[in-house]
């Protein structure tokens, strides 16, 4: 893999450094002293600089080691262009969570970094090497952070999985996006991401998980409404027909509801008056989608062809949407016994477009 078009001045001399840092922070590891145990987190890293400054006297990085305060990245810089990412743990392994996707703290014109780190457990061990060879997958806490695999093979990060390399990748005004279509290239049916890229975040997620009894009325009706446009499948046999909603109501909305399939039928069937027309034992959700019609068309008018695209998995447009939502709910209503009985696409087509 191609990872930098830069010229990486004294590469060679600065691999020497860090292999002997590396060799050296083993020796101090296999005869740990009281200094050497405190080195938890933070503590590491002015160690780190320290003991490179030293090995760098005679060297092209010699007073060129710098150790960077704050939330920067990465922790330690040579010859301002080099830098150096400590990372510890105090487990008998090799995997952590690292830096950030979008990396907007990165320390300006540091070029080539690589991931130092410390297993600080019984046996103390220090590992190098270049960072995105030890990148492997993408995991979210608040944001989108890359996963370290200090064992990680050759041809096994996230990059050779997203066919880009990593300078490539970093440089883009919005890197999420090839993540993000990678891991929904691998998403199973009925799964969803739970994390929304850059370009998508025009909602903000609450920072509160609520539960749907907690909710104001106005609330559960407009997740309702939303759900019934999003999801069609809500009205067919499905045996799995509400899992997406669940999934979408904790993920976009931070919602949890115990029992969604109580939002949608309880109260059993009932008798439907449609234009002079009585349909008898249809199951409820179909009364109350009848009863949003407005509300529906409203939430399909305002919602944008391409994120209901990716709901509907189809591809849809402003001038189809409405006609596509009728389609597919009335596809998904002839698997259902009960409605059978009732010309959906008609009805709606009769109360929508009339």
């Amino acid at each position: 893999m191609v990872v930098s078009i830069n010229s990486e001045p004294n590469r060679k001399e600065f691999n020497s450094l860090l292999s002997k840092t590396i060799e050296e922070l083993n020796i101090h590891g296999q005869n740990p002293s009281k200094e050497i145990e405190k080195l938890f987190g933070r503590n590491l890293e002015p160690y780190v600089k320290d003991l490179m400054s030293d090995l760098a006297v005679g060297t092209p990085f010699e007073n060129s080691i710098e150790l960077i305060g704050g939330q920067k990245f990465p922790d330690i810089i040579a010859k301002k262009f080099y830098g150096i990412e400590v990372k510890t743990t105090t487990q008998n392994h090799w995997k952590t969570t690292g830096n950030s996707v979008l990396e907007s703290t990165r320390v300006e014109n540091i070029e080539r970094i690589f991931m130092l780190f410390a297993k600080l457990a019984s046996p103390i061990e220090f590992r190098c090497r270049p960072y995105e060879e030890v990148l492997s997958e993408v995991v979210v806490t608040h944001s989108p952070r890359y996963l370290i695999d200090m064992n990680l093979e050759e041809g096994k990060t996230i990059f050779d999985k997203i066919n880009m390399s990593y300078d490539t990748l970093r440089k883009k005004d919005n890197p999420i996006r090839p993540i993000v279509d990678y891991y929904k290239s691998k998403l199973k049916p009925g799964e969803e991401l739970w994390w929304m890229d850059a370009e998508n975040t025009n909602k903000a997620s609450n920072i509160v998980i609520r539960i749907w009894n907690n909710l104001f009325t106005t609330e559960k009706q407009e997740l309702k409404i939303r759900s019934m446009v999003y999801f069609p499948e809500l009205f067919g046999n499905s045996n799995d027909k509400f899992g997406r909603v669940a999934i979408w109501l904790v993920t976009r909305e931070a919602v949890v509801c115990p029992n969604v399939r109580d939002l949608y039928t309880a109260g059993g069937k009932v008798d439907l008056l449609i234009k002079d027309k009585t349909y008898q034992n249809v199951p409820r959700i179909f009364l109350n989608l009848l009863n949003a019609i407005p509300e529906i068309v409203e939430t399909i008018l305002q919602t944008s062809a391409s994120e209901l695209s990716e709901y509907w998995e189809i591809k849809t447009t402003d001038k189809k949407k409405i006609f596509d939502w009728i389609d597919l709910v009335s596809e998904h209503s002839k698997k259902i016994q009960d409605a059978r009985h009732l010309d959906l696409k008609d009805i709606l087509s009769q109360l929508i477009l009339k």
